[in-house]
């Protein structure tokens, strides 16, 4: 009993360093854009299709990827993503232009599906009982590695290896996860099931007949509007405080690190809140806050001002993807490729966002483009359920 919690504990640690190295990237990614657009010389619109367009792509294949996955695919699509997500970043660090670059991110997208979504999904199957706290604990490693990634970003500079050797060390960390997943397989097996043994058209199917499900659709659609506040959000914050607040690209870096900082700590107290706390009534009350405080801080002219109520507005929407996506896994109880099948098809909505923000933002202002973003929170305050309450 001891050896099989000792393996099943380390099965978890290994898909928690996935995430944590998958949000690493992210993270050093978001810092780097002010110093990428400068040295490909990108415009807003080429940013806003390099934000938007991949994820475009990936939201057609990644379905399949989750269909697959229930099928029995799993242990060979994360693996297989693994390698494809490694040699996407040194094809990244070596980028001399925009169309180099956004065949880099067409490559890594769907592959970072394959390694690290499937990874989720692998950890919401290995104990369905810890289903919300595992999903929290995910969403804890994520955040470690976004503030982790602006400061790998500045070490490296720092010794001389800028965002390009950021990228590649980062090729490089991947492989030895690939090894430790592997020699970990058997947990990223999945049994054949009754629906795995029925084939990919039925599986195909049977999603489509549950994206007409209401309760699968309300957690689908505010998941996508609350990524506004959320990654998108950090995908222009750097440039928002470059070249609306006028800040450096190094005190951008700072505001980065803030907002990851401060959701970082949000995000480690979400694991004991949710054992206290019904996490329907935190995103009530947390949603009210984000709606006070985003313009609050597009508001403020005074840059130590916005990073203190960016530090507010990180700590308060932490959490809301976890708890999200877990009344998803919930809602689909057993069939947790089947539940990132159908986030990405919903996905393909939610991609088309960032462009049309870039669009926005390159025909009139980053600045008004800012504000669309409270989209978000008024979306969450009318969809989520106010007469049920259930625990995960």
């Amino acid at each position: 009993m001891k050896l099989l919690r000792k393996s099943a504990i380390r099965f978890v640690l290994i898909l928690l360093a996935i995430e944590f190295l998958d949000e690493l990237i992210f993270g050093a990614r978001e810092a780097a854009w002010p110093v990428i657009r400068d040295d490909l010389r990108l415009n807003y619109f080429q940013i806003g299709l390099l934000l938007s367009l991949p994820g475009l792509i990936s939201s057609f294949i990644e379905p399949l990827l989750g269909l697959l996955a229930d099928l029995g695919k799993r242990k060979i699509l994360i693996l297989a993503g693994g390698v494809i997500y490694a040699l996407s970043l040194v094809l990244t660090s070596l980028s001399g232009g925009f169309a180099t670059l956004l065949l880099a991110f067409l490559v890594a997208y769907p592959a970072s599906g394959a390694f690290v979504s499937l990874s989720q999904a692998a950890l919401m199957d290995s104990d369905p009982a810890e289903r919300e706290k595992n999903m929290a604990r995910w969403t804890f490693a994520g955040s470690v590695g976004v503030v982790c990634g602006p400061l790998a970003l500045g070490l490296l500079t720092l010794l001389g290896y800028g965002w390009r050797g950021t990228f590649l060390v980062c090729a490089l960390l991947i492989v030895p996860l690939i090894v430790f997943a592997r020699r970990m397989g058997g947990h990223l097996t999945t049994p054949p099931t009754a629906e795995s043994e029925a084939g990919l058209l039925s599986q195909f199917r049977e999603a489509l007949r549950v994206l007409r499900q209401r309760e699968v659709l309300r957690w689908l659609v505010l998941l996508e509007f609350s990524d506004l506040v959320l990654d998108v959000l950090l995908g222009f914050l750097a440039l928002y405080c470059v070249d609306v607040a006028g800040a450096t690209p190094q005190q951008a870096g700072i505001a980065v690190a803030v907002w990851s900082g401060v959701g970082l700590v949000g995000d480690f107290l979400l694991i004991p809140l949710l054992s206290k706390v019904s996490g329907l009534k935190y995103l009530r009350l947390s949603t009210l806050l984000e709606l006070i405080l985003l313009p609050a801080f597009l508001l403020t002219p005074d840059f130590t001002a916005k990073l203190v109520l960016l530090g507010l507005l990180g700590f308060f929407n932490s959490g809301w993807y976890a708890i999200l996506m877990a009344n998803l896994y919930a809602a689909l109880p057993g069939r947790s490729g089947t539940a990132l099948a159908v986030s990405n098809i919903t996905g393909l909505i939610g991609v088309a966002l960032p462009v049309t923000l870039g669009w926005v933002a390159q025909g009139y202002n980053l600045e008004v483009t800012m504000w669309l973003l409270l989209m978000g929170p008024v979306a969450l305050l009318v969809g989520l359920p106010y007469k049920t309450e259930r625990r995960l």
